[in-house]
């Protein structure tokens, strides 16, 4: 009878008092009214104001009466909690351009980045080594560490939140270098290390990409070993796995090995059947996560929704000429012999020449029309970006085994494209799945500046936009509250953002207002270069970054840090 006395007198004390303390309290910030609020979780849209202060949703009702420093009418658009990106490339361009106009013009407000590379742990070697990419973008890099990465990036400013994951090549090759080799027992105990200095510097798990190399020359064992270090620190594994293609169903269970036994959550990156011969395998694709989770591992995976794919063009060539790093893969490819056994090995099916299993991408493709050129660093290069493989070939009058070949040597190995190689069923039946959530697998642009001489996939502009259009709003795949669901309280479900993703009071403010009816991508694989259009407001930790459908450059964004973080 006391506890039911108490609980009563609690509720009394709240409805009297708490509305005098918005009475009395200092205006909002920002007060958003009459919006159509979905929340995240899925549930229908109800009508409500939010008010926010310090960043933070502190009220949630019928509030228009209350006066605020900043006051949005939505007029009946969706309020919605800001998008996050589950994997965006951003590290190296938000240096480059703080507001990343791609990505709030998409509506995300959180990404989260770090596949297989990562910004650290680096040495002065990995510098070295990939000199040409910091110098594309006109970046000195002043870290070695995850946590002096964030450091600067917090010094430079960001125009949303940003957390990443240490990745496991990064970590080999700080050990080991570029070379096709195992580690030793005392190796293996400092790759293990690196892995938990990178967790106490904030990284969100650990990740791979298992197609690019040398990722590719890491055992399973070795995955197990330092994903175990990360789930002591509450981190999440995630993989670009070792084959998207004709032994995909393998990689998935490597994937779920390595969660069930280092006990660490398994998210799978921009999940696909690639290739016409894996076309309709969807179905089993997603029986077999199904399974896994019936079996109590924690797998879940994310897409981007569109029917090719963006990666390095030196994937197309086999592990073995990767061995010891991109300057011995443009030796190899300059020399006729071991051209020859590269161009063999590509139009082989199954093993390479080396005995090795690996993802073919040329025969997984219907010709060198499904290649379009993207991102190029030699300038002599430019004028090829945006243009299929077998144009390059005609005007270089080359077969286009020799065109590619040619390509990574002027462009150092490297050069991005796009792969137009999955089915739009199968892309469907991902995106329909409760557990898929979604990812832009792009760094953050802009159609001005050095960024907007890059010909990117359009995804870098479209993903969620495209989503709301095409399979919302047009094809009714999904309904509005899921497909947001899938853009804010699932993914931050996954990676254990508990004040973020759902706009209840105490969470932060990444908030997005949109008409449903509006909200549309521009951007093509023909004409990358073009903003999405529809958001109205964008509010990254209760600051606006889009104001009445124009960016303010405010740059309120956060770095994001994991659960093992020592400050």
């Amino acid at each position: 009878m006391k506890a039911c006395l108490r609980g009563l007198l609690a509720a009394l004390i709240f409805w009297l008092v708490v509305p005098q303390m918005y009475a009395q309290d200092a205006a909002f910030d920002v007060l958003i009214v009459h919006g159509h609020v979905i929340d995240g979780t899925g549930s229908p849209w109800y009508s409500a104001d939010l008010g926010i202060r310090n960043g933070r949703i502190v009220a949630i009702g019928k509030l228009d009466g209350h006066a605020a420093v900043k006051r949005i009418d939505a007029g009946g658009r969706v309020v919605a909690p800001g998008f996050i990106d589950m994997l965006g490339q951003s590290e190296l361009t938000m240096l480059v351009e703080p507001r990343v106009p791609s990505k709030i013009f998409q509506g995300i407000t959180t990404e989260i980045t770090g596949e297989g590379n990562s910004a650290g742990s680096v040495n002065d070697a990995m510098l070295a080594g990939d000199r040409g990419g910091y110098e594309h973008y006109k970046i000195k890099p002043d870290w070695h560490t995850l946590g002096e990465y964030f450091t600067t990036l917090e010094r430079h400013g960001m125009g949303i939140n940003l957390a990443s994951y240490v990745g496991a090549t990064s970590v080999r090759r700080m050990v080991l270098g570029d070379a096709d080799v195992q580690p030793t027992a005392a190796q293996l105990e400092e790759m293990k290390a690196l892995v938990g200095q990178a967790m106490r510097d904030g990284a969100v798990g650990l990740s791979t990409a298992l197609q690019y190399s040398p990722a590719p020359y890491a055992k399973t064992e070795e995955l197990i070993a330092l994903a175990g270090v990360a789930g002591k620190y509450g981190g999440v594994y995630a993989t670009h796995m070792r084959s998207e293609g004709d032994a995909v169903l393998e990689a998935i269970d490597e994937a779920t090995r390595i969660g069930r036994e280092a006990k660490v959550p398994v998210e799978i990156w921009h999940l696909k059947a690639a290739g016409k011969a894996n076309w309709g395998r969807m179905p089993q694709i997603v029986e077999r996560i199904d399974a896994a989770r019936r079996d109590g591992v924690e797998v879940s995976a994310n897409t981007y929704a569109y029917t090719a794919w963006h990666n390095s063009f030196s994937a197309f060539v086999p592990p073995w000429s990767h061995d010891g790093g991109d300057e011995k893969l443009i030796a190899r490819l300059k020399d006729p012999a071991t051209r020859a056994r590269i161009r063999k090995d590509m139009l082989a099916s199954g093993k390479d020449s080396a005995g090795e299993e690996w993802d073919n991408e040329w025969q997984e493709i219907s010709g060198p029309e499904a290649v379009l050129i993207g991102i190029v660093q030699n300038p002599e290069l430019l004028k090829i970006q945006g243009k299929r493989l077998s144009e390059v070939a005609a005007e270089w009058k080359m077969d286009a085994i020799d065109a590619l070949c040619e390509i990574l040597i002027r462009d150092n190995a490297a050069t991005e494209v796009a792969v137009f190689g999955m089915d739009e069923p199968d892309v469907r039946l991902a995106l329909k799945q409760p557990w898929m959530s979604i990812d832009n697998d792009s760094s953050g642009t802009s159609p001005d500046g050095l960024l907007g001489t890059e010909h990117p996939h359009p995804r870098a502009y479209g993903t969620f936009p495209r989503i709301l259009r095409k399979y919302v709003r047009e094809e009714i795949v999904l309904t509005l509250p899921d497909a947001i669901r899938k853009f804010s309280a699932l993914p931050a479900a996954k990676m254990r953002l508990s004040d973020r993703g759902v706009l209840k009071v105490g969470m932060w403010a990444d908030v997005v207002v949109f008409d449903a009816e509006k909200i549309t991508d521009l951007a093509t694989f023909e004409k990358p270069n073009q903003l999405s259009v529809g958001m109205e407001d964008v509010l990254v930790n209760g600051v606006p970054v889009i104001e009445g459908g124009k960016m303010t450059g405010a740059l309120p964004g956060k770095v994001l840090r994991g659960p093992g973080y020592a400050k």
